[in-house]
């Protein structure tokens, strides 16, 4: 486990502060979730970045050329 001395505006420690008592957590834990959600989203964005660039725009028209022009199944309908 690492140890960082993190500077806070004393605004935005405060309102942390209370969110924390909120939801029953110390500030350590509202701090490492935090920055948890943070890289968790970036990690994502990555990822779907990294998979759009893979994307063949030719390759998914010819897929969608090759299915059948069918009604939907019942049930299964867009409704307005």
């Amino acid at each position: 486990m690492a140890n960082y001395a993190l500077r806070v505006p004393e605004s935005l420690f405060e309102y942390a502060r209370k969110v924390a008592q909120d939801e029953k957590v110390s500030m350590n834990q509202f701090f490492v979730t935090a920055i948890a959600e943070k890289v968790s989203a970036l990690k994502t964005e990555a990822y779907f970045r990294e998979r759009m660039a893979r994307g063949d725009d030719a390759a998914f028209d010819a897929w969608l050329d090759a299915s059948p022009a069918l009604p939907p199944v019942a049930g299964d309908d867009l409704r307005g």
